[in-house]
């Protein structure tokens, strides 16, 4: 226990993982900001779904300069976005619960979706995407 301990703090308790933090704040207000002007196009559902891939080019650039110090590419990008596939899929499910059958407001499902997953997508990004 005290091993998962350690090896928690010295992932999470870091500069690196705060500023992974703030752009993910970042990241989570223009997905909801995105999702909320594309839902005047298309459906809530759809509108979410596009939202979320145009924050996510904003995220990659992002987390490249200023968490990873990585220069962005082509090959990066793709596992930048593989390694986001487990939170779409979570926000997704969170996005059809609260808007589709509790009948939340819309930005209510896309602000209660974009703050699941972070440690888990952060441990992807750090292990896998921009694995040194």
């Amino acid at each position: 226990m005290n091993n998962l301990l350690y090896n928690a703090r010295k992932i999470f308790l870091t500069p690196q993982f705060l500023i992974f933090v703030l752009i993910g704040i970042t990241n989570t207000l223009s997905c909801i900001l995105l999702s909320g002007l594309y839902s005047g196009l298309m459906g809530a559902n759809t509108a979410f779904s596009s939202g979320y891939l145009s924050s996510l080019i904003i995220s990659y650039f992002l987390n490249c300069f200023l968490t990873f110090k990585k220069n962005p590419c082509l090959p990066g990008f793709l596992k930048f976005f593989v390694s986001y596939m487990p939170n779409f899929a979570i926000q997704s499910v969170f996005v059809f619960i609260i808007y589709n059958l509790l009948k939340l407001h819309k930005l209510i499902a896309f602000s209660s979706a974009a703050i699941i997953g972070v440690p888990l997508t952060f441990v992807l990004m750090k292990y896998f995407a921009f694995k040194k």
